[in-house]
Parts: C-alpha cells; sequence; structure tokens
C-alpha cells in the first residue's frame, strides 16, 4: 500500500473505516480480492495476493482480524532484505496472537525486512509499528493517515485524506464504499511548496504527491483502491476497484458478510 486513512473508533456504530490505495508497478504480476484457498491456513483470509512473494498489502478475516503494510521510502537504503514486507500482514492474519502480541514479538525481527510500516488490528485494537523509529504504539480512537513515511506524517496526501474522510464521516450516517473509493481517485498533485521531501527527485516527488498516482512512463500507479467498513454488529463490507495502467477502472469485486465469534 501506499497510502490509507482510517477512522478508527470514531462512531459507534462504526468501529473501523478503511480507504486505501495500493501504488505498484504493473508488471508486478498480482491477484485480485478474494477469499484464499479453502481448506488451508489462509482460507478465512479476504486479500489480494502478491503472486511474485505470495504475500499482501491489506486484508481481512471472517473473524474481525485487519491487516496493512505500507514500504518506507528509503532512496539511500541499498540493502535489500530477501523476506518480502508481505508476509507481515498475512501471518498476523493466519495467527490467533492479538495485534499487540503479534507486534510485540516482531520487534526482534525488524532488521529482517526492509523499512515498513504495519497496522494490526482485531475487535479490540489497533496497533501501529514503524520498523524505522523500531516502535509499537496502540492507537485512540481517530482518525489516521499512512504513505511511505511516519503514521500522519505532514503529506498534502494525508492531510487531504484525513479531512476529507472526517467530513464524510460528519456528513453521512451511514458511509459507503463507493463514497470511500471516489475520496481516493483525487489525481490532483501538491503544489511544490507542500511536498515533503523525501530523498527522490522533485518532478517524481509531485507525481506521487496524489492521491491516486499515475506514472505511464514508469509503468507505475494506482494499480486498486480498497474501501473496508467494518459495523459494530459484525458487519462488513469490502470493495476493491482495480486499474489499468492509464488509471481506467476495470474489475471490482465486492464482498459483504457478518463476521463469524
Amino acid at each position: 500500500m501506499c497510502l490509507i486513512i482510517l477512522a478508527h473508533q470514531i462512531k459507534p456504530h462504526l468501529p473501523l473505516i478503511v480507504m486505501a490505495n495500493r501504488d505498484e508497478f504493473f508488471k508486478r504480476p498480482t491477484e485480485s480480492a478474494a477469499f484464499w484457498k479453502p481448506n488451508s491456513a489462509a482460507s478465512e483470509i479476504l486479500a489480494g495476493k502478491d503472486l511474485e512473494a505470495d504475500g499482501t498489502w491489506l486484508g481481512i478475516t471472517r473473524n474481525g482480524k485487519f491487516a496493512a503494510v505500507t514500504n518506507i521510502r528509503e532512496p539511500s537504503h541499498k540493502v535489500r532484505n530477501p523476506i518480502s514486507r508481505g508476509q507481515l500482514p498475512l501471518e498476523f492474519l493466519i495467527s490467533k496472537k492479538s495485534p499487540i502480541n503479534f507486534a510485540t514479538e516482531l520487534t526482534a525481527k525488524f532488521p529482517d525486512y526492509d523499512g515498513f510500516n504495519l497496522l494490526l488490528a482485531d475487535k479490540n485494537s489497533l496497533i501501529y509499528l514503524n520498523s524505522s523509529t523500531q516502535s509499537i504504539s496502540e492507537l485512540q480512537p481517530g482518525i489516521y493517515g499512512l504513505s511511505n513515511g511516519l503514521l500522519d506524517a505532514n503529506w498534502p496526501k494525508i492531510n487531504r485524506g484525513r479531512k476529507k474522510l472526517r467530513n464524510l464521516i460528519n456528513k453521512e450516517i451511514n458511509a459507503t464504499t463507493d463514497s470511500l473509493i471516489s475520496i481516493m481517485s483525487d489525481r490532483n498533485a501538491a503544489p511544490d511548496e507542500f511536498l515533503p521531501n523525501t530523498g527522490i527527485p522533485l518532478e517524481l516527488e509531485r507525481k506521487l504527491s496524489s492521491s491516486f498516482v499515475t506514472i505511464p512512463e514508469r509503468c507505475y500507479g494506482t494499480l486498486c483502491s480498497t474501501a473496508v467498513i467494518i459495523s459494530n454488529d459484525g458487519l462488513t463490507k469490502f470493495d476493491e476497484q482495480s486499474f489499468d495502467e492509464s488509471g481506467n477502472p476495470i474489475n471490482r469485486h465486492y464482498f459483504e458478510f457478518h463476521q463469524s465469534l
């Protein structure tokens, strides 16, 4: 993932709302969101699949667990660790561990991965990990934004996304996955004076500053937008809209189910 905006326990009837964009090279083989192979350890998982490393970027389970990962932008970091960061959400979703227990055990393994942010949640808590600062935080109720830096970094697309989600929640009694995916379709680049300095060329920083990214000359951009809405009665809505290299919508996959006890 490259942009995640979420509302955690803001509304009593909607404990978790997530909207996210996955930015990636289009040549990287990917499988659209679905419940994973039946009769396997991952059969309860609903997520897309990275077919190159067999992990995922965002997923949920039938019993109310949620996980998502973003890379940390480190252009000066040349070491590439062999373990895919996409294994982290998958391992948590398969496990029987609580978010805090999984996170605590993971801290010893930070050096095994390139830089990452990780969000882990169940019905009781939401945990944030950052491998660069080697920190774990239990997040209080609020609206949060995460891209390729720190949580709630002062990046234009994070600030815009959080503001738009707050406005939507305040305006609509029942947010819809359509409205969340619409917010994530913002293709407006930020003015140069508001761009973060992450060590990449200014032109590229500018192109990456929009919520929805299209860089056709690099065959890179937003592959899919995902919206997740979990109600307090366990009703879960998961919506994934995929896009082609020009940013045109193609496949869409929608799932709705009640969480198992």
